[in-house]
């Protein structure tokens, strides 16, 4: 359907007035939309021909946005909400899926056009000022407030059908400049001009179109008048929030008719200090920020300035891709405090060798190299030992409930195993909390979770693999049974007997010998003293003297012997037990936590990418 200017003349009606027109304005009524239609066929009727389809202008082109950072950071941030909607919960994510929806939306529209909003309080002369830009009093201006209750669009081209729809201006509030200079300007071609509802209405449906349409525009024309210009409405509900957009805001102090002499600068000055205090950048001396400036839309001071610099802008056509940067930048500055860790997190070597340090100590590592030690060398007594020795060994041991065989043959006690199930939770604990430290909250939690989840079964997984990792052939001492429950040494357990080296057997050999001597000594001395030998008491008392003496001699130096193979034995088996535990935390506990800690650096890594090309310094 034509839009109708104020400047469009219809046919009369028979009643002396222009047809459809109400009070020097056109209606909206049945008989308005019919004189607009004779008046579309007697321009039909009497216009050239029309040009070929091929030349004619196209009224919506696709948006094409220039080469810029814009689409990579668009990519990063719809990547980095990807990665993070396991770890963050949806409201922390809220506002980047919308710019991320915003910008898909108005990226699918007119790159042609570009939609100002022209915004401000109750009685600031904004109505005005849109008519005075427009050429046309196409919105309602007066002392009725609100005077302004739904957005009233003006746009110069054709084409902005999509753009309009997407800021649900209704068809009937949608016109067209009046027909003259401002209309013809070839600046202003592409130009969209909404008229919003004032922002501190007391109906509340019009402050949430106000809100509604802002976040959609390209760019906002705030217009303050003199009373009004340090509402804390205004700043801190709109300014201070969209500090960021500064490049796509103009500020204009309207109603300096009304000010004496030099108060319109003085009050421009000042408007500038609170701006400035709002943090946003002012574009001053040809640097980037917003637009500040005075005038009178009553008067027509100022307009023209105005309008050439909207000309400027609008012809440059970035006023999209700047707002829509500037979108990122604001969720990137709220997505802040979740991505960016104090310090460098992670989990560094000394923190995996403390870690495992802890483990080794709860599964009893060096007790039971310790142990293996003194099993290697028990068993060097037993077979190197005296016949006599170890047949006392032997009965004092027998039967008594302290005895060290039956110590090493019992279980760890429960307080034992409890204590040793403790010391795991711990050493998970922290090494939990040094991965953890300086990440923000959400990462932070999901290292911990990650973690303790890790470290369920541990001291159980610890407990087999210390039958497994101990020794040789312990994993046939830790059988199961035939229900199928496992068998195996708790924490500390007693390890398996180990193996005899092969020299043991000519010590045995040797310490048998000097016992046959003891004994033919003996044999020989009982003869004579019975008198079925002869009588000669040196000969089998040096014999068995040498029996006696050897006896201990072998045993010592078997001692002496196997004390370097029994510490290596030792301390081989503290080795495989500590490496067998290193091996299970670092699969149940440090990978999990160090696959979380490398998520964290990937989405790092896209905020990075958001917040590096950043127009705003936010």
């Amino acid at each position: 359907m034509t839009a109708v200017t104020d400047e469009d003349h219809g046919k009369g009606d028979g009643t002396g007035k222009p047809d459809g027109r109400a009070d020097g304005r056109w209606d909206d009524g049945l008989i308005a939309r019919r004189a607009a239609a004779a008046e579309a066929r007697d321009a039909e009727e009497t216009a050239p021909p029309t040009p070929a389809e091929d030349d004619a202008e196209p009224q919506v082109e696709a948006y094409a946005p220039a080469d810029g950072p814009l689409p990579t950071r668009l990519d990063a941030l719809r990547e980095l909400v990807g990665l993070s909607r396991a770890r963050l919960d949806r409201e922390t994510l809220a506002e980047a899926g919308r710019v991320l929806d915003e910008a898909a939306a108005r990226q699918r529209l007119s790159s042609r056009h570009t939609v100002i909003a022209v915004a401000g309080a109750t009685g600031s002369g904004k109505s005005t000022l849109f008519n005075a830009l427009a050429g046309a009093p196409i919105s309602d201006t007066g002392l009725r407030r609100p005077t302004t209750s739904q957005p009233i669009a003006c746009s110069w081209t054709d084409g902005a059908a999509g753009l309009l729809d997407r800021l649900a201006v209704p068809g009937r509030l949608r016109r067209r400049p009046h027909p003259g200079p401002a209309a013809f300007d070839e600046a202003l071609q592409g130009l969209v001009l909404v008229d919003l509802p004032d922002h501190d209405s007391a109906a509340t449906e019009h402050r949430d179109q106000v809100d509604r349409v802002l976040a959609l525009v390209d760019a906002v024309i705030w217009v303050v008048d003199p009373e009004k210009y340090a509402d804390a409405a205004l700043h801190e509900r709109y300014l201070r929030p969209l500090a960021g957009h500064a490049e796509v805001t103009f500020v204009v102090l309207n109603q300096t008719d009304r000010l004496p002499g030099e108060a319109a600068d003085l009050v421009l000055d000042d408007l500038r200090r609170l701006l400035d205090e709002d943090g946003i950048a002012l574009g001053e001396h040809g640097e980037p920020g917003a637009t500040v400036m005075s005038l009178s839309a009553l008067t027509g001071d100022g307009v023209p300035e105005l309008r050439e610099m909207i000309g400027r802008f609008v012809s440059d056509r970035t006023a999209a891709t700047r707002r829509l940067s500037a979108d990122v930048d604001a969720a990137a500055a709220r997505l802040r405090k979740v991505y960016v860790a104090d310090g460098r997190p992670g989990l560094g070597e000394r923190a995996r060798e403390e870690f495992t340090d802890r483990l080794a100590d709860a599964v009893g590592a060096a007790a039971a190299g310790q142990a293996a030690e003194r099993e290697w060398r028990r068993n060097a007594s037993r077979a190197c030992g005296t016949p006599w020795l170890r047949l006392w060994r032997w009965y004092e041991n027998r039967g008594l409930p302290g005895s060290l065989d039956r110590m090493g043959q019992a279980l760890t006690p429960p307080e034992e195993e409890l204590t040793a199930r403790q010391r795991v939770e711990q050493a998970v604990r922290i090494v939990a909390d040094d991965a953890a430290d300086g990440l923000p909250g959400p990462w932070a939690q999901a290292v911990r979770e990650a973690a303790f989840t890790g470290a369920q079964g541990l001291p159980e997984a610890l407990d087999e693999l210390a039958a497994k990792a101990g020794t040789p052939g312990a994993s046939k001492r830790g059988g199961g049974t035939e229900t199928g429950r496992s068998t195996v040494p708790q924490l500390g357990g007693r390890p398996p007997k180990p193996p005899r080296p092969k020299w043991w057997p000519a010590a045995v050999l040797a310490q048998a010998s000097m016992t046959l001597l003891q004994i033919f000594g003996g044999l020989w001395l009982v003869g004579q003293i019975i008198g079925v030998l002869e009588p000669g008491l040196v000969t089998p008392a040096l014999i068995m003297l040498a029996g006696v003496v050897g006896g201990p001699l072998v045993e010592w130096a078997c001692a002496a012997a196997i004390r370097g193979p029994a510490r290596r034995y030792g301390q081989d088996a503290e080795r495989r037990l500590r490496e067998a535990a290193a091996g299970c935390g670092r699969a149940r506990v440090l990978d999990p936590v160090a696959a979380e800690l490398v998520r964290y650096r990937e989405v790092r890594e896209r905020y990075v990418t958001v917040t590096e090309f950043s127009t705003t310094g936010r």
